[in-house]
């Protein structure tokens, strides 16, 4: 198979267009769709279904767009590795990341970055929304779930899952009647819980009794025994092995993924390809698990 017509195959495909993908590569639209149907010849198979003002992948180039995407990454982020090989990493890296990977692991990830590579000047902004890298002058960003940008690439290096816990101290309601939670943020208006525990898939209601706006804030009143709180494993793992937080169930399909992200049309510096190597050393498995001993270790300082 042609890497080269791959490649222009992946570019069409995430950004949902020959005319989208030659103005953000700066090449040819003829150049692309030539590739790309030499690529469909070659494979014996129709890639997309063009329209007159559309173009849709067809279920076979949905396949081979998920499946090959993440290995061009690789590749890229391995090249330019070997690229820079021979420069050592140095300059201004500024990063945006969110704030409970910030609050619980960025801080001790930064400062063993700053040991390894001293003359990386290190920035880290710490927020949820989600930034304009170009404008705003980042190099790297890290997001949760993130929507699909046709300007950023990048990879999942951590995973991560919900579950419901709740204080041992808290009477649990009987009945009908609703059982008392924590919520993050004004906006989650759940009238009951869909989870999966060792009994099989069960409903939960609930009734808000506190909202708050960061999730190691809810984690703190659910320990008091406020109510009951979906929150990330990672968070509550430690209180679970230690008893003072009951494990209900886990909630159903609420995979996150944290994903390392920086802009498609930017050759990795040795900056951030030395920062996205590191964060693959703190995370080899991209378990769960692994940021919750980040989180033990900081909870046995206090």
């Amino acid at each position: 198979m042609d890497l080269l017509a791959l490649a222009d195959f992946n570019l069409v495909a995430r950004h949902g267009g020959f005319g989208k993908a030659a103005r953000a590569s700066g090449r040819p639209k003829a150049t692309l769709s030539r590739r790309v149907g030499e690529l469909e010849a070659a494979l014996d198979l129709r890639l997309f279904e063009r329209g007159a003002r559309m173009l849709k992948l067809t279920q076979e180039g949905r396949a081979l767009f998920e499946r090959t995407a993440t290995l061009l990454t690789e590749l890229n982020e391995t090249a330019a590795a070997i690229a820079s090989g021979g420069e050592k990493p140095k300059g201004r890296l500024r990063i945006s990341a969110p704030l409970l990977f910030s609050q619980t692991a960025m801080g001790k990830i930064a400062a063993g970055f700053a040991l390894k590579y001293p003359e990386v000047r290190l920035e880290i902004t710490t927020e949820d929304r989600a930034v304009d890298m170009i404008e705003e002058g980042y190099d790297l960003v890290i997001r949760v779930n993130p929507t699909p940008d046709e300007s950023l690439v990048g990879r999942i290096f951590l995973h991560d899952r919900l579950v419901v816990v709740v204080s041992p101290a808290l009477v649990h309601p009987t009945g009908d009647v609703a059982t008392p939670a924590v919520v993050r943020g004004a906006g989650d208006s759940a009238i009951e819980w869909e989870i999966v525990a060792t009994a099989g898939r069960t409903r939960i209601a609930v009734e808000p009794v506190l909202r708050l706006s960061s999730l190691v804030m809810v984690r703190d009143a659910v320990r008091a025994g406020v109510g009951a709180a979906r929150l990330p494993v990672s968070l509550v793992a430690h209180d679970i092995a230690a008893g003072t937080l009951v494990h209900m169930g886990d909630v159903e399909a609420s995979d996150i993924g944290l994903w390392a992200l920086y802009p498609s049309r930017q050759l990795l510096s040795a900056r951030v390809s030395a920062f996205l190597e590191y964060l693959r050393e703190s995370f080899p498995k991209g378990a769960p698990e692994e940021l919750a001993a980040f989180i033990s270790d900081e909870t046995s300082r206090l």
